[in-house]
């Protein structure tokens, strides 16, 4: 490889199924379902939108259409990442 070539692609994502109640996730070998409960900001958003996701590292996901960034890990264990929303004024 040449320098200033991109490398392969290691880090690679799929959306696997989408529902009425959240979308599935094929991240290597790991499944992960999102719900829109927990994350809502997927729940108006088209088919065609959510999938076009893109893995820039191993626990960072972006939705480029829905200008969206998730942790792999916010998807795993959503508990630990409670949704905060402040009113503006």
């Amino acid at each position: 490889m040449k320098s200033g070539e991109p490398g392969k692609n290691i880090s690679a994502v799929e959306v696997t199924s989408i529902s009425d109640r959240g979308f599935g996730l094929q991240l290597g070998s790991e499944e992960l379902f999102v719900p829109y409960a927990e994350f809502p900001w997927f729940a108006g958003a088209t088919a065609a939108k959510i999938r076009q996701v893109e893995r820039p590292s191993a626990d960072h996901l972006y939705w480029p259409a829905l200008d969206i960034d998730l942790s792999v890990q916010s998807i795993r264990r959503p508990q630990d990442f409670p949704l905060v929303s402040r009113k503006r004024s």
